[in-house]
């Protein structure tokens, strides 16, 4: 999704694509040529995605430009973005990095719903019980990992908060996590 993605921005070679993941993940992932490559002709021979030879900065580079059948990929996997891509904080940030190719408002709006309904139900935990059954934040002698919580806390009411204004909802509708009984501590 990365690589259409960031086509759907400008055309560019693989360094380029290749520098711009490596940006968007921060120091959570690394792209070696050996990764951006085989990717690319992935998807020239899937037709998203087109590659030519020109000489930048005096060599001579594979760039890639997307095409109709790529653009219309990449909307569709966002407008459908579900499972890992709406839990996963590394995949949301790359949903939401182009989430404004989906050109209709009601499904980028859908996508950001899930999200919020994810974030909303408050059982979003870190640690467990040997039984399975998630920890509350009294429950945690460890201040390091009470500091996970409190951390976590904090960033999923901004969410929540930001989610809720995109969407138009009631300024109370994000309140259930903004009250002291927040999601870590459910």
């Amino acid at each position: 999704m990365m690589i259409l993605g960031f086509l759907s921005e400008r055309c560019m070679c693989g360094y380029e694509l290749r520098k711009k993941m490596e940006q968007l993940q921060g120091d959570s992932r690394k792209f070696s040529d050996g990764a951006i490559y085989p990717a690319t002709a992935r998807l020239v021979k899937a037709g998203l995605i087109s590659e030519r030879s020109e000489p930048r900065d005096g060599r001579q580079r594979r760039v890639f430009t997307l095409l109709d059948a790529g653009r219309e990929r990449l909307i569709h996997e966002l407008r459908d973005a579900n499972g890992f891509y709406v839990t996963d904080i590394t995949k949301w940030t790359v949903v939401l990095t182009f989430l404004n190719v989906v050109p209709d408002k009601a499904d980028r709006d859908a996508v950001l719903r899930r999200r919020y309904d994810l974030l909303s139900r408050q059982d979003v935990h870190f640690f467990y019980c040997d039984a399975g059954n998630p920890l509350s934040y009294d429950q945690i002698d460890d201040p390091y990992r009470r500091g996970i919580l409190r951390v976590h806390d904090a960033e999923i009411e901004a969410e929540l908060a930001w989610l809720s204004e995109e969407l138009g909802l009631p300024d109370d509708a994000a309140d259930g996590s903004a009250d002291g009984d927040a999601v870590g501590r459910a």
